[in-house]
């Protein structure tokens, strides 16, 4: 007797009232979970599909992140008693307010406000949602990479200047690979908690692995195993990246000692 003969035997003996064994109705879950209709490729897809969210948002966020913060650094190392550029301070008072508006609200209010109103005729839940994953995680990485920038002495910079580089030519060649190796850590935090994030996707009807786990309990009534397998799912994805991020860590540590 193979597994689909088995499953069928002790699903019948579940649906006309008899109480199975534990290892029985352990079985029967499993099997409706994740093989029963190849559902298992269910969540390989959903897994893909949030890793592609979080690749889109992880770009947006970085692109927005290194503007903003390059912006706010370069408005406060401007030098004491020279007359500041305005046009740069109407650019840095806007990027205060967008990483204000940002980390001062819950993205699940983001998420609904763009896919139910700003973004409302759309039937890409996908992309909007990796928009805004990438809007909220911009502000938070602008924050990092300036805290990252603004703790680096300021003779660095000085410096590079002072052998003729540009602002542009000191943050590339001098300022910004030292930043690197101080939040390398906090970036890779919140990659992580931007791949968790993905989740919330489901709620404006975004196709990724959380959305497929819905489907699954939907028509199997049971909720536990494919929960689970989400939350396995996510774990391994963590893991994973985490020690793609500690071996990157060492690697910059040993070309240090070098």
């Amino acid at each position: 007797m193979d597994l689909a003969q088995l499953y069928d035997q002790w699903k019948a003996l579940m649906v006309a009232g008899e109480e199975l064994p534990f290892y029985q109705n352990f079985f029967v879950k499993f099997y409706q979970a994740f093989i029963e209709n190849d559902r298992w490729l269910q969540y390989l897809e959903g897994a893909g599909r949030t890793l592609l969210i979080t690749a889109m948002a992880l770009a947006i966020g970085i692109v927005l992140g290194i503007l903003v913060s390059l912006v706010r650094t370069a408005h406060d190392q401007q030098r004491p008693g020279r007359r500041k550029n305005p046009i740069l301070g109407v650019i840095n008072a806007v990027c205060k307010v967008y990483v204000t508006v940002i980390r001062g609200t819950p993205m699940m209010v983001q998420l609904l406000i763009m896919g139910l109103v700003i973004f409302s005729s759309s039937r890409n839940y996908a992309a909007v949602g990796a928009l805004t994953l990438g809007i909220n995680s911009g502000a938070y990485v602008a924050e990092i990479i300036r805290g990252g920038l603004m703790s680096l002495d300021p003779g660095q910079a000085e410096a590079g200047r002072s052998l003729g580089l540009t602002y542009v030519d000191t943050m590339r060649f001098i300022v910004v690979p030292q930043a690197f190796k101080a939040i390398l850590p906090a970036l890779g935090n919140e990659f992580i908690i931007l791949l968790k994030d993905t989740s919330l996707v489901a709620m404006i009807g975004g196709k990724e692995l959380l959305y497929a786990v819905q489907g699954i309990y939907g028509r199997t009534w049971e909720q536990m195993f494919p929960l689970m397998g989400a939350a396995c799912i996510y774990l391994v994805l963590v893991m994973i990246f985490s020690w793609l991020q500690g071996k990157l860590e060492r690697r910059l540590r040993q070309s240090d000692r070098r």
